[in-house]
């Protein structure tokens, strides 16, 4: 008997859970493929028919985005959808910029904040050349006001940037840019924070920061056993 292929599952807007092609009983996380027949990091193209129409998915790797890790975690908020525009900190060489750059789709912008020259190269070559709605800015996080190109309402920032102060840092950028109604996704590496204390006490602490920001913490996701030491913390500011 010719075994059926299980069809994708929409999870949120442009994310779906599909079969692996390499082990058909495995499902993984994809987004659809904003530029097909193009692959950024060595990722899966997964052909696929949705609402009668084709797709190219590429497979998103939950080991190499913090993103895709807080997916398969149970995450619930998911601000990332078509026409959108967020503000992510910590670019590095793209991989999660890349799927976010998907998601928002063409009418969407992300805004990629990397201090590192020599990553942001990367970043360039491999994502920001071929796709337009990605746009580059090569500055430190600590000083939003020095971007210059970041404009429109800003629905979420994202901040992954392994510092002692992050969620400072987080802060300090919402409040330059984040829309009303707006979310910070903000990625906490524990040992980034404090190498001696529990992990769970650091997550506390960084909870406890953004609320007296002024935020309220609507989620927070352990990244085991994709990041060591890591958790999502997804937040909103506080009306009034």
């Amino acid at each position: 008997m010719t075994e059926v292929r299980q069809p994708a599952h929409r999870l949120f807007d442009g994310v779906f859970l599909a079969p692996d092609p390499r082990n058909p009983n495995k499902r993984i996380i994809a987004t659809v493929n904003l530029t097909p027949g193009r692959s950024i990091y060595g990722e899966t193209l997964i052909p696929e028919h949705f609402e009668d129409r084709k797709v190219e998915l590429r497979s998103w790797d939950p080991f190499r985005s913090k993103l895709s890790a807080s997916i398969l975690n149970g995450l619930k908020t998911f601000p990332f959808s078509s026409a959108s525009r967020c503000l992510y900190l910590g670019a590095s060489t793209g991989t999660t910029v890349s799927h976010i750059s998907d998601t928002v789709g063409a009418s969407g912008k992300v805004f990629a904040v990397e201090v590192a020259p020599r990553v942001a190269r990367e970043l360039l070559e491999n994502v920001v050349k071929y796709r337009k709605n990605v746009i580059p800015i090569v500055e430190d996080a600590k000083h939003p006001e020095k971007y210059g190109t970041v404009y429109g309402d800003i629905g979420a920032v994202y901040c992954d940037i392994a510092q002692p102060d992050q969620t400072e840092i987080a802060t300090k950028n919402c409040n330059e840019f984040l829309g009303s109604g707006g979310f910070l996704f903000l990625v906490v590496k524990a040992s980034s924070i404090d190498a001696l204390k529990p992990k769970n006490e650091v997550f506390s602490e960084q909870v406890r920061i953004l609320r007296q920001a002024g935020f309220e913490v609507l989620e927070r996701i352990d990244l085991e056993p994709y990041d060591r030491n890591h958790a999502m913390l997804v937040a909103t500011r506080k009306p009034g």
